[in-house]
């Protein structure tokens, strides 16, 4: 014992830092098409190496290759193509406002839309995605106004939540998206048990939910995850690995142990493993997770790789931490370019249709952008101040009308 060396504690570190070179060499990923699809309901014991492959279609000049390939007609391809441009575009509006002092907040989903647009295009009718940040597209893809989106990150008169919710903390159940709250990781459990109604009722709806890298560290996470392998719940649980936890690294929270698909193993869940800049890979792999759950195999774990090019929020500075340069070098590229390269290589697209596509929807963003600033920005024109009170009590109790009087709201 006396000729031990010292025990050593490991701090998880990234591979670059600012002023360094992005390097991502420590990622390595199978070809697109290597990954075998096995049928959604083989036995979970039988499926314990997908959760270290990578879910792969489409190759670098844009063809769809190998057995994922879920062969979707042009229009849908296309109308995937066109919420990814438009949740872009919004974005970076709604960024612009901020900077503008016309809002509070805001976070861009910049590199994973396709995370969103395509699990909201495979979904079904009355299925309800359980939503972390960045989802707008999910949104935008079921053709969700924009004034409500824009009202919303203005907390003006219009805004549909009444001034209840920080911008981006959407909430619009007739489009299949709950509530979405800032402590993401509560909404994975919520998933699961709105799951395991569907199920108690007889129904036929499931359930998708979606955390980052950095909350599967948490009790949240684990928690959904016995639930769902005891009762069988027909969820899809979804982890986002964007790389970046607002600062941390992904390898704070085990990323660099092991996959996060993996951890499904320990629960007997399926895990995937999915490239997350792949429209046609993360509409596949979501429409294969949709069988099993509806078939009452339960629930599938999935990680989509792909990388938060933006800052965490507009509150956030990225160049602290991180390569300037490093989203330039993220190896599985950028999902609108490459789900457009795609469309063009199948004869049902161009570089001019894409650019007027894109004039196109900088126009309608620009137009609900300023509808919107008409009807008020931050601490302009704000709903009634009777809504912080209303729908708080079923009947209201002495503070509640207390605090009414206070703020001189008739009761």
């Amino acid at each position: 014992m006396r000729n031990l060396p010292p025990l050593h504690l490991h701090i998880p570190a990234p591979h670059a830092r600012p002023g360094e070179a992005p390097d991502f060499s420590y990622l390595t990923f199978p070809a697109p098409g290597a990954t075998r699809r096995p049928a959604p309901l083989t036995p979970e014991a039988e499926m314990r190496d997908l959760p270290y492959g990578l879910i792969r279609v489409l190759a670098e000049d844009g063809q769809a290759v190998g057995p994922w390939h879920p062969h979707l007609p042009p229009a849908l391809l296309q109308k995937g193509l066109r919420a990814m441009m438009l949740t872009r575009a919004f974005d970076d509006r709604m960024f612009a406002a901020h900077h503008q002092g016309k809002t509070s907040f805001y976070m861009k989903s910049t590199g994973e839309e396709a995370t969103a647009a395509a699990p909201s295009l495979a979904l079904q009718p009355g299925d309800m995605c359980f939503p972390t940040y960045r989802m707008v597209s999910f949104l935008i893809a079921r053709d969700y106004p924009l004034a409500n989106l824009v009202n919303q990150t203005f907390a003006n008169a219009g805004d549909p939540m009444r001034g209840r919710q920080l911008p981006l903390l959407y909430s619009a159940r007739d489009y299949g998206f709950y509530s979405l709250a800032g402590n993401v990781g509560s909404r994975f459990g919520h998933a699961v048990g709105w799951a395991m109604a569907s199920a108690f009722k007889g129904d036929d709806k499931i359930a998708m939910a979606f955390v980052g890298d950095g909350t599967t560290a948490e009790g949240n996470f684990h928690e959904a995850m016995v639930f769902a392998a005891v009762y069988h719940a027909p969820v899809i649980l979804c982890v986002t690995n964007n790389q970046w936890a607002i600062s941390s690294y992904q390898g704070m929270a085990g990323g660099e142990e092991t996959t996060f698909a993996a951890r499904g193993i320990g629960y007997g869940l399926p895990g995937l493993r999915v490239d997350g800049n792949d429209f046609l890979a993360v509409y596949a792999a979501t429409q294969w997770a949709a069988e099993r759950a509806r078939a009452n195999y339960g629930a599938t774990l999935i990680e989509f790789v792909t990388y938060r090019v933006a800052g965490h929020s507009s509150n956030d500075d990225p160049s602290r931490y991180r390569p300037s340069g490093e989203a330039r070098a993220w190896p599985l590229g950028d999902p609108i370019e490459r789900l457009k390269t795609h469309l063009i290589s199948l004869g049902e697209w161009s570089e001019a249709r894409h650019e007027e596509l894109a004039k196109t929807l900088h126009e309608e963003v620009r137009a609900a952008a300023k509808a919107g600033e008409a009807l008020g920005t931050l601490g302009q024109n704000p709903p009634p101040r009777r809504e912080m009170f209303e729908h708080v009590f079923k009947t209201p109790d002495w503070r509640n009308l207390e605090q009414r009087r206070e703020c001189g709201v008739d009761q």
